[in-house]
């Protein structure tokens, strides 16, 4: 053998060398690559699993644990459909024949069930997954909890529906207001002083609905008291930093679609106290007490130490009394009223089902 052959042998081992470390760099790197990849799915907050072409989990992170509550070796080896509720179990042949014809199936919102029976919401994003030689053999899914976001959207929702039907109530109050007032009042001097004040009560017992729009109202929390929405119809009628006024009984919560007939209720009758009865004089004295029975609040309006009642019993029925039948008609309650020589006594009979929401 000549020099020229070795020299040409040495040259075609050291080319074999090198691709032979080229190789193992490579597959280092590709090693390297791949337990970096795979750190990051086994530190994703998100459920990251993949599957056979025949709907068998293959794969199972961390996060699919905590968000199915399956263990890897619990749900690696079964069928996907562990975690689809029996009525969505049509999705899944759809979303196979999908990844089959290599398509990627994008932020698809469903309800998936977790080990304890209990179903959440969550947003798939899913893709084919190819071999070496771009052969589709199965898929990768990534499932993210959109449970708050969907509650968040549902809650807005709500509270858009709930501020749609009180701007409807407050247009058709209004409305009635100045048809009765209308139909009652002599002069417009007259009519515009008593759509002053029916306005201003509407407006104060709309203020006291307001906290409803942090979602009081959506839960069914209640939104005021019998007591304070009576405090509040009360407190213009103060003198001198006292008033002639005591509730006393069950303070009943009020929900927050009640409010305002209840508070224009109360008006008319604080009205007339202030303009016939006890709240017209000094020595005026109003009692209100508040007695739930059973499946009925039975509220009793005490006027005494007014002027004399007997001969202000209304021979004719004015715009407030009919403001009063149309509101105590609507809300199912019974108003007995009994005059005396010096003062008043109504009866409220209201239904529990009138109270709440």
């Amino acid at each position: 053998m000549s020099i020229s052959d070795n020299q040409q042998h040495e040259g075609q081992a050291q080319l074999g060398l090198q691709q032979l470390e080229a190789d193992i760099e490579a597959a280092q790197h590709g090693r390297n690559a791949a337990a970096f990849l795979a750190a990051i799915v086994e530190s994703s907050d998100d459920a990251i699993v993949s599957k056979s072409l025949s709907g068998v989990i293959t794969t199972w992170n961390k996060g699919a644990e905590r968000l199915f509550g399956y263990t890897a070796d619990e749900a690696i080896g079964h069928p996907i459909t562990i975690v689809i509720p029996p009525d969505r179990l049509d999705e899944e042949p759809a979303i196979l024949a999908r990844i089959q014809a290599g398509e990627r199936v994008n932020h698809f919102e469903t309800m998936r069930r977790r080990k304890d029976g209990t179903l959440v919401d969550i947003s798939l994003t899913i893709s084919p997954i190819r071999d070496d030689n771009r052969k589709i053999i199965g898929a990768s899914k990534i499932a993210r909890d959109i449970s708050e976001r969907k509650r968040a959207a549902e809650h807005q929702e709500l509270l858009l529906r709930e501020m749609h039907h009180r701007v409807k109530n407050l247009f058709a109050i209004t409305g009635s207001i100045i048809t009765l007032a209308a139909r009652t009042a002599t002069t417009t001097t007259e009519l515009a002083a008593g759509m002053k004040d029916r306005l201003m009560a509407l407006s104060r017992a709309h203020e006291m609905t307001l906290p409803s729009l942090n979602g009081e109202a959506a839960t069914g929390t209640p939104q005021t008291t019998l007591f304070q929405l009576l405090s509040n119809i009360l407190a213009p009628y103060e003198r001198d930093g006292a008033n002639h006024w005591q509730l006393i009984g069950d303070d009943i919560d009020i929900g927050g679609t009640k409010i305002t007939n209840f508070a224009l209720l109360f008006h008319e009758l604080a009205t007339n106290a202030a303009k016939y009865g006890a709240l017209s004089v000094e020595e005026g004295k109003l009692d209100i007490a508040a007695t739930m029975k059973s499946e009925m609040l039975e509220i009793v309006w005490l006027e005494s130490s007014g002027p004399p009642q007997a001969a202000l019993e209304p021979r004719s029925i004015g715009f407030g009394s009919r403001l009063e039948q149309i509101i105590s008609q609507s809300l199912g309650v019974d108003i007995a009223r009994d005059w005396m020589p010096n003062g008043l006594s109504i009866r409220l009979s209201v239904p529990r089902g009138a109270i709440s929401d």
